[in-house]
């Protein structure tokens, strides 16, 4: 998977993150309508989907850092036997790039999540105490 492709994977599976403040006005009434909806149930499903989409793009990230990284280090151990070749050399370093690319993917998604958690525990924890395991 290239880094335009990841990119947009991650871009698409981060929209439960990026709309979860709408999403939460929408489903999570306040205090003055808590009668006409569960929340407790509403905040459990969107307990399970935050989980479910961090372990998933946690997941996609780090078999993509897994799999650059094998890359990389085959092309340098290509590139110690041939130091003349210049193509090379260019895929070692748009590699090499590609894979600081997505370990900082990882920074992001650790900000994306805290984000997303906070929201979630304002509104959510009064309704829902998630399990202690997780």
């Amino acid at each position: 998977m290239d880094s335009t492709d990841a990119n947009e994977l991650l871009k698409v599976m981060r929209t439960i993150d990026d709309r979860i403040v709408h999403e939460l006005n929408t489903t999570v009434p306040t205090a003055s309508f808590a009668g006409k909806i569960d929340a407790s149930q509403t905040c459990k499903q969107l307990y399970e989907s935050l989980m479910a989409a961090h372990v998933s793009r946690d997941r996609v990230i780090k078999n993509c850092i897994a799999q650059t990284s094998a890359v990389v280090k085959s092309l340098r151990e290509e590139r110690e036997k041939n130091l003349d070749d210049l193509t090379l050399l260019k895929r070692l370093r748009k590699e090499q790039t590609k894979l600081k690319w997505m370990q900082s993917e990882l920074n992001v998604e650790e900000v994306v999540n805290d984000r997303s958690w906070k929201v979630f525990n304002e509104r959510c924890r009064i309704h829902f105490k998630p399990p202690k395991n997780e």
